[in-house]
């Protein structure tokens, strides 16, 4: 088989060059049906438990994903003057006006209720707003009304009273940023007196998208260039050169595209498959080149000499490429689709890679003129001394002999850092913190959340245990009165359905005055008190339980604050008492409590009471206040909540549960961890089994091992010790680490042994891997390390985050290579010469 494609690529090439074509065509051609998503509930399946429940307590509370608009106006005034005012409902008028916005549930000053007592026992709701004021006694009136309102206070306006916001709601949260740009048009036509502010989650993700679509086509292509221009100079050639590019270019189109065309949508991790596959693309055809000129020479044969080369590589260029894609694919079975998707399209871009280097490279080199040839050779080969890179790499060889012993033990020394830098790492993620921090995105969550109680979101939800079913008794009775039409109502009340329910006590409350039925009345009373004990959000005692638990939080420093059914209930049944603060308390009864719900229903916004319970009164909400979006932030909320649940446990019928995008990104970011712990285990054994077997020998398998482990255990060491947060991008780079680290591996202990076949003795098999192969595996990491220095500059922090590490992968594990094992593989010279079956063995 590897005989046949050498002699198809090299005797076929225009058939190879019409195939590629082809198959590169085809895969643009898919390029325009892109589809963008930065959606972080997408990093779980579908089917997962805590995606499935944040979904269903959205639908159950009517709650939408929101982008905050911020107006600030430091001291003196603040925001509360009437020119600030008054160009705050001019805004806030033209948002209601564009679509996508939830009007009804669009949060600012001109479209809440202030409450207030009309007259004993009576309340007043009239817009907080309605017309922005004309003098300052207007602009303060306002300001008062707002501190009295726990539900509005340090929310729609800050405390310090320099800051207010509008919430917008969206009815799809993947038009946030063009709702956002709309915005943005509309403040920039008032120019405000105040600085205004756009943040929140669903626009930091739609912005990410935005950027990250312009950023695809900016990277790779620079990073692309950077890389051949290296090679240029190392080759001097500019044909020659043109190839390992050709091969790259071709296995992202391809590969990108097929992604594309298959139906898959870009996230944040397949939007860097182009990144990843450009250094292994090249890796091989770096191998094969730098061969290829070492050995042709003016009057040879391309085909031959190509045929050769491509020959001897063939196997090690195939473990490694396996390897490598062995590394990715492990990706597939961590818990995360989009991880899995990156996967599995970079593991085939590898193999796919591995097939063009073998086939279009060597159709490429026998199609380039022998005189084009003949100059690279003049100038690679022109008398003269040895390189810079020849010279350190005869010093290294030299060294990693005379040092043996100190390299070996440094290494153990830095891999037992490593491990203790590994046990600091921090886990965390925050989409905002993709964006650099003189992002406009960044200035306003730090302006706002600095004002604000929090522009993130967290929802702690309690359910109440599911109703006893009716009593047969109860429920034949029902029936006989009812008669046999209502069957499938009565036994929707049997099971504990409220609505019908309630439509049964209707019914029962008809039939009484059309008949004399005795057992009417008492089953009437026996079905009220079931109804009331079942609405279990009238119970003035869980209400006091969920106002502790929200004092209790607000007291921790970790939420900003939390707003819940008992604020409202306070708020409504203060006016109805007094309108002192003093009377800011809870009824002492149920019926005390349902009589302020239902006055709070005649509001100008009743549905807002749905947001905090259910119509039923089965399920409440209290909804967090968050300054920080980072996951460790979140995490300690809900160790508080745990903390708090230990000492002051929850009524035996109340069971809690967590939602919000905050809880969502905790979520997936813990099944991240422990699926890339077990990807990366699995795959590191999987590639020891391999290399047992390419080497034939366990000793040679574990020497290849060699740098992976100190490369990687160094990388994620110097992570935990530099305090770097532990993120997706960071994440997946073990696998490329592993790719990239064996390879350097299995080519340099493929060449030793060979090598020491032909010298017979240790010293000069190594004295002669600093010549040509050293060359080779220095040349792919000074290519690659330095071709990625253009994601240096990239705007978004994930693209910086993918260049430093890959250009530190690439150096460590090249001079891991190089260094630890010559070192190792001198101190083990006795055992290598003394047992032939271990230092040769095919």
């Amino acid at each position: 088989m590897k005989e046949r494609l050498i002699q198809f690529a090299t005797c076929y090439p225009r058939r190879i060059y019409a195939l590629v074509l082809a198959l590169t065509l085809a895969a643009t051609a898919m390029m325009p049906m892109i589809q963008i998503d930065t959606d972080p509930e997408n990093m779980l399946p579908e089917e997962d438990a805590a995606r499935v429940f944040h979904n269903a307590t959205k639908a159950e509370f009517a709650l939408y994903d929101s982008i905050v608009v911020g107006a600030v106006a430091p001291a003196p005034g603040g925001i509360f003057t009437p020119s600030s005012l008054s160009q705050m409902k001019r805004i806030t008028d033209a948002i209601l006006a564009i679509d996508g916005v939830v009007k009804a549930d669009l949060m600012a000053l001109s479209t809440v209720d202030n409450i207030t007592q009309e007259g004993p026992g009576t309340i007043r709701f009239e817009y907080m707003m309605q017309v922005a004021p004309d003098d300052q006694p207007g602009a303060d009136a306002i300001a008062e009304a707002v501190a009295r309102l726990p539900l509005l206070n340090n929310t729609l306006v800050s405390a310090d009273q320099q800051a207010a916001a509008i919430y917008v709601p969206l009815k799809d949260k993947r038009q946030s940023f063009e709702v956002a740009e709309r915005i943005r048009t509309i403040i920039q036509q008032e120019t405000p007196d105040a600085q205004y502010h756009i943040t929140g989650l669903p626009v930091a993700e739609n912005q990410f998208g935005h950027e990250m679509f312009i950023q695809m086509g900016i990277s790779a292509p620079l990073a692309g260039l950077m890389i051949f221009l290296v090679m240029l100079y190392f080759f001097r050639s500019l044909p020659l050169v043109v190839a390992p590019m050709l091969v790259a270019m071709a296995t992202v189109i391809i590969v990108v595209g097929s992604l594309i065309g298959m139906g898959f949508t870009v996230h944040i991790m397949s939007s860097m498959i182009a990144i990843f596959l450009m250094p292994i693309a090249v890796v091989d055809s770096i191998h094969i080149m730098s061969e290829f000129a070492d050995h042709y020479r003016p009057g040879k044969q391309a085909r031959e000499v190509i045929e050769k080369v491509v020959r001897d590589l063939f196997t090690p260029m195939l473990f490694t490429s396996v390897t490598s894609a062995v590394g990715f694919y492990s990706l597939m079975i961590t818990p995360i689709p989009p991880v899995q998707i990156f996967g599995a399209f970079v593991g085939s871009g590898i193999l796919l890679a591995f097939l063009l280097t073998i086939t279009l490279l060597p159709a490429y080199i026998v199609r380039i003129s022998p005189h084009s040839l003949e100059k690279m050779q003049q100038k690679l080969h022109a008398p003269k001394g040895p390189g810079l890179l020849s010279r350190v790499l005869e010093r290294t060889g030299t060294r990693s002999v005379s040092l043996a012993k100190p390299i070996v033990a440094v290494s153990l020394g830095i891999l037992a850092l490593s491990v203790w830098g590994i046990t600091k790492i921090q886990i965390n993620d925050n989409p905002v913190r993709w964006f650099k921090s003189d992002h406009e995105i960044r200035i306003a969550d730090r302006a706002l959340n600095h004002h604000f109680a929090g522009t993130y979101d967290a929802y702690l939800v309690l359910t109440t245990d599911k109703p006893i079913p009716m009593a047969d008794e109860q429920f034949q009775l029902l029936v006989d009165i009812l008669g046999n039409e209502q069957l499938a109502l009565a036994e929707r009340a049997r099971q504990g359905d409220a609505e019908a329910l309630s439509q049964v006590l209707l019914a029962l409350e008809d039939a009484s005055f059309d008949s004399d039925d005795a057992r009417i009345d008492p089953l009437m009373t026996r079905l009220e008190q079931r109804d009331q004990a079942q609405r279990r959000f009238l119970d003035p005692a869980l209400l006091s339980w969920m106002a502790e638990l929200q004092s209790y939080l607000d007291s921790t420093g970790l939420v900003g604050k939390s707003n819940g059914l008992p604020d409202i209930v306070k708020t409504v049944n203060r006016e109805l008492r007094s309108g002192e603060d003093r009377d800011l308390a809870l009824p002492d009864s149920a019926a005390g409590v349902a009589q302020t719900l239902l006055q709070y229903q005649s509001s100008h916004r009743p549905n807002d009471l749905w947001h905090f319970v259910t119509p039923d009164y089965r399920k409440g909400l209290l909804w967090l206040q968050l300054t920080s979006g980072d996951n460790q932030h979140m995490s300690q909320v809900i160790d508080a909540v745990d903390h708090y649940l230990l000492q002051h446990p929850a009524p035996k019928d109340v069971r809690l549960n967590w939602a919000g995008k905050a809880y969502i990104n905790v979520a997936w970011q813990d099944a991240m961890v422990s699926g890339m712990r077990d990807s990366l285990l699995s795959a590191f054994l999987i590639v020891l089994g391999m290399m047992v077997l390419l080497f034939r020998s366990p000793l040679y398998g574990l020497l290849a091992m060699l740098p992976l482990t100190l490369t990687i255990s160094f990388i994620y060491g110097l992570i935990g010790w530099i305090g770097k947060d532990y993120d997706m991008p960071i994440a997946v780079l073990s696998a490329l680490t592993l790719g990239l680290s064996v390879d350097f591996a299995i080519h340099f202990l493929e060449r030793f042994r060979e090598q020491l076949k032909l010298e017979g003795e240790v010293r000069r098999a190594l004295t002669a891997m600093f010549q040509e192969p050293a060359r080779a595996i220095s040349r792919n990491a000074i290519v690659i390390a330095i071709g990625f220095t253009p994601l240096l500059l990239a705007p978004l922090v994930p693209y910086i985050t993918v260049g430093v590490l890959l250009a530190s992968i690439m150096a460590i594990s090249a001079v891991t290579t190089l260094l630890l094992l010559p070192s190792c593989l001198w101190l083990l010279a006795p055992l290598l010469q003394r047992n032939p079956a271990v230092a040769a063995q095919h």
